[in-house]
């Protein structure tokens, strides 16, 4: 059975924590709800549950991503980032770093001037953003390589555990726990009340964000590393049997299936009534939105496991031949392509003219977006496939060293 607490609008976290307090573990098959012990009552205040993401997102996302690909269509863009700019990104350096137990492949969210991220240590951190003091640490049950998303100071998380996990944003403590058939990479997207998130066990769920019921799962079939991204009523994710699934946002009906080449770890970007997606044939593919139908493919020199990112009229992706890809949005045609030394699985961030991205040669590289030209890179101690975030003239990165990294010009961050 599901417990469901909050359903008024205007009910307290106060109220909620208090009713969730003690509960005893309801169920564990898939998808459904684990309740959790132990829910402390600090630091808590007021906030309408049943609000939705987006109308936070409306408020806040100027300053602040709050998922991975910054945004339910995951275009990897802040169009609000105004501090850094092509003029002045050579002038970056260290602002600070935080160090976890273990490696960090998720990307980091950054919202109201908290920094979380998790890492292989089966640990989900928030650090301060402007210091990278550690605020909490929640342990889970398994490394947590799923990137969080953040909304009406909640934190959704995936773990390697076969669970998704609900947390608290100002204390860390556990709201509740949903268990999978499978490990969960794939990054949740929120968007009207509605969070999704993909898992190895070939499904896609669909929950609600107010009282944690699951709404519907849909079947994909392979595999899903990939991360959903949601466009006008459409969930679209990547699937191990080398297809991308189109998924209708309420309902979890099946609208249509598109096949490439090979597996498909990489997450799509949504624009213009365009789905981008990388594959492991080393191919780009742009479908129409609506109907699955191949608009154009693009050729690279490696498997395409970065996520693609779109603004201005050009898609920006990875690639495991060392390169980072700009191609024309519309038609495919190749813009430019930069190296680095080593696969580029880290997904590009673009903000104001630079495109930031992280390779397996230890290295953060910001690029012109127009030309690719190198604009300024920063070595950390290991690969760097965390995906960077952009926000209010800090560079926010993980890196398999072990540590997060946080950049900056200085004299500009508050």
């Amino acid at each position: 059975m599901t417990h469901r607490v909050g359903q008024q609008r205007g009910i307290s976290r106060r109220t909620v924590l208090k009713e969730l307090a003690g509960l005893a573990v309801v169920g564990i098959a898939g998808g459904s709800l684990i309740w959790l012990t132990h829910v402390q009552e600090s630091h808590v205040s007021t906030f309408p549950l049943n609000a939705t993401p987006s109308a936070v997102a409306a408020q806040s996302i100027t300053s602040s991503g709050m998922m991975f690909g910054f945004d339910p269509q995951h275009s990897h863009v802040n169009p609000g980032e105004h501090f850094l700019s092509p003029a002045n990104v050579s002038q970056l350096r260290v602002y600070w770093t935080a160090s976890t137990g273990g490696f960090i492949e998720s990307s980091p969210t950054v919202v109201n001037g908290v920094a979380y991220v998790g890492s292989g240590d089966s640990k989900l951190y928030a650090f301060n953003a402007f210091t990278g003091n550690t605020l909490w640490s929640a342990t889970i049950g398994g490394p947590v390589r799923s990137s969080p998303a953040v909304a009406n100071d909640v934190v959704y998380v995936g773990c390697d555990d076969h669970k998704l996990y609900v947390f608290d944003a100002p204390t860390g403590n556990t709201f509740w726990a949903a268990a999978t058939g499978g490990f969960i990479r794939s990054s949740p997207a929120i968007t009207n009340g509605i969070f999704y998130v993909g898992s190895d066990d070939h499904t896609l769920y669909a929950f609600n964000t107010a009282a944690g019921g699951s709404l519907w799962n849909a079947f994909a079939g392979g595999v899903i590393e990939s991360s959903p991204a949601v466009a006008k009523g459409v969930v679209y994710v990547g699937s191990g049997d080398f297809k991308l699934y189109a998924f209708n946002a309420s309902t979890g009906a099946f609208l249509w299936a598109a096949p490439t080449g090979n597996h498909i770890f990489s997450s799509p970007a949504v624009a213009n009534g365009i789905v981008y997606i990388g594959s492991d044939d080393h191919q780009l593919y742009a479908f129409n939105a609506s109907t699955g139908t191949l608009v154009w493919g693009a050729s690279t020199g490696g498997f395409l496991r970065s996520s693609p990112a779109v603004a201005n009229g050009a898609v920006y992706i990875g690639s495991d031949d060392h390169k980072l890809y700009a191609f024309n949005a519309s038609t495919g045609a190749l813009v430019w392509v930069a190296s680095t030394r080593g696969f580029v699985r880290s997904s590009p961030a673009v903000a104001n003219g630079v495109v930031y991205v992280g390779s397996d040669d230890h290295k953060l590289y910001a690029f012109d977006a127009s030309t690719g030209a190198l604009l300024w890179s920063a070595a950390t101690g290991d690969y760097v496939r965390s995906s960077p975030a952009v926000v209010n003239g800090v560079v926010y990165v993980g890196s398999d060293d072990h540590k997060l990294y946080a950049f900056h010009v200085p004299g500009t961050v508050p």
